[in-house]
């Protein structure tokens, strides 16, 4: 199949060569997702957050370190007692041009930041943002330039927020006057050009962007194949200049038996691998009742090998999670930490001290994570563990595990922010579902007490020692079972240079390059 796969690239080459190029340095992306809105507050998933963050910026921003660095904010301070923000406006930041301005080269001012807020809290947006301002006292402008905000009580975590897109920069007057879900407006370092709804999304350069000589990109055209093998073909051609991920259609394709790209592809293309922060478990809902004890948690921890799945059945993809719960590429204790490994006699062991006595088990998933499971059933029946499993429709799923209403299923993290914070929220008591993520019915007032402790303390040294206290409650009760930390991987044009990433996936184009041969 793959040779039958490469005859048709070649056709599809010769049926190109006649294309012209355009002479204007344009980047190119297909989205498989569908894209219905270009305001800043709806941007919940990835596709609208790489859309977004094109338009807009924030106070703040995350580097390809995962470092917090300014935007529109070119300075802060924090309280003493960890309750005020205090930040200073870049005072040569405008948005882009509009009818609706009264003068060209609007400013950005503290005031649109209090209007942006508001636009999120205001119920009847309806923004799915509005949770991060739920440690938020107030927020005002002393002047132009000033913008304070005070919190309820210290989270040191919170700058991380504040770089999210729902936190964007938006102007009243156009909010207010026009369709703005179709005429956006911000600040970022490419504009608005024309929407082909479902067709093609095209940016333009923003020449008046607030960071010198950037970007030098002449825009972004962003393209809604559905297909994937078209949209690959398309990258194939030269019509795009990036493909991010790995599908099975094309995965052989590209890389050889050591996960790198082929040779024949290396004169036209460019491989890079990164961390993501999605850590891949299995989960518990914790219940007195319940047949799954600790010993059984614990030997489902132990009873099948991280490395093998990896290798064979994620071909390479990812890193096998045995450093806890929190990901690769989070600046976090758990470099040198060691969880629960593949050891059969350990499990065994664990599983005698347990009162489990051969019950089937039901592990609920979905089908894109179906061969993983059945690997994980075939493993556990080997030392009698007695696993069926159930394929769940992906959105039934969430409702049923967010709703408490599974024993044993399949989940996902993909990280909000850049804190280790932001994993361990989901094992704190407050956040109990329906009020949180916290989907195990885990209550443990040590862990709790540590957890409002790591979220007032701002020395990272100091934190990560609290961290790894709670990954050892963590640990130790068996709350959920980590698989796997995900990774990317892009595959883009040689044409592009400084073509930039981070562990969030973020799409940053401001510094990239593209020539034009």
């Amino acid at each position: 199949m793959r040779y039958i796969f490469f005859l048709l690239v070649l056709f599809s080459f010769s049926c190109n060569d006649l294309s012209v190029k355009s002479e204007k340095k344009v980047f190119k992306y297909n989205e498989i997702s569908e894209i219905n809105t270009l305001d800043p507050i709806y941007s919940r998933d990835l596709a609208h957050v790489w859309v977004v963050s094109q338009l807009y910026n924030g106070l703040v921003t995350f580097d390809t370190n995962m470092q917090i660095i300014p935007s529109v904010a070119k300075s802060w301070s924090i309280s003493e007692n960890k309750l005020e923000y205090r930040f200073n406006l870049n005072t040569n930041v405008c948005f882009h041009s509009s009818e609706f301005f009264k003068k060209e080269n609007r400013k950005v001012i503290a005031d649109d930041f209090v209007y942006s807020f508001d636009r999120i809290l205001d119920k009847n947006n309806l923004s799915p943002g509005k949770w991060v301002f739920n440690l938020v006292d107030k927020y005002y402008s002393t002047n132009d330039s000033t913008l304070i905000i005070k919190l309820l009580e210290p989270f040191s975590p919170f700058l991380g927020i504040l770089a999210m897109q729902y936190c964007s920069v938006v102007p009243h007057e156009v909010v207010e006057n026009s369709n703005f879900n179709k005429n956006p407006i911000g600040t970022g370092p490419f504009k608005f050009h024309k929407w082909d709804y479902g067709n093609k999304l095209v940016f333009r350069k923003n020449d008046n962007y607030f960071e010198n000589n950037l970007p030098y990109l002449d825009g972004i055209s962003i393209s809604f194949i559905k297909d994937k093998n078209t949209a690959f073909l398309k990258f194939l051609q030269g019509d795009l200049d990036l493909v991010s991920g790995l599908d099975e259609s094309y995965i052989d394709e590209l890389l050889n038996d050591n996960r790198q790209l082929r040779e024949s592809y290396k004169p036209r293309f460019k491989l890079k691998k990164t961390s993501y922060l999605n850590t891949e478990y299995l989960g518990f809902l914790l219940n007195d009742s319940s047949i799954i004890d600790n010993y059984l948690r614990k030997a489902i921890n132990c009873g099948f090998d991280r490395e093998y799945m990896i290798k064979y059945l994620r071909k390479d993809i990812g890193q096998p999670a045995n450093k806890g719960f929190v990901p690769n590429g989070m600046n976090s204790f758990a470099k040198e930490y060691e969880s629960y490994n593949y050891n059969i006699e350990l499990a065994k062991k664990f599983l005698e001290n347990s009162k489990y006595q051969g019950q089937e088990i039901k592990l609920n998933t979905t089908s894109s994570y179906l061969s993983l499971c059945e690997y994980i059933q075939k493993s556990l029946s080997e030392i009698g563990i007695n696993i069926s499993i159930e394929v769940n429709p992906p959105y039934v799923h969430r409702q049923m595990v967010a709703s408490n209403k599974l024993n044993f299923f399949r989940g996902s993290w993909i990280a909000d922010y850049a804190d280790p914070e932001n994993y361990f929220a989901l094992f704190y008591s407050k956040n109990l579902t329906p009020n949180g993520p916290n989907y195990f019915n885990f209550n443990d007032s040590k862990f709790d007490s540590l957890y409002d402790l790591s979220v007032s303390l701002n020395d990272l040294n100091e934190r990560n020692k609290v961290f790894k206290k709670m990954n050892d409650i963590i640990e130790e009760k068996s709350v959920l079972v980590p698989l796997y930390y995900d990774e990317v991987y892009r595959f883009y044009s040689n044409d592009l240079s400084d073509f930039k990433t981070n562990s969030f996936n973020a799409l940053l184009l401001k510094e990239a390059k593209k020539n034009i041969k």
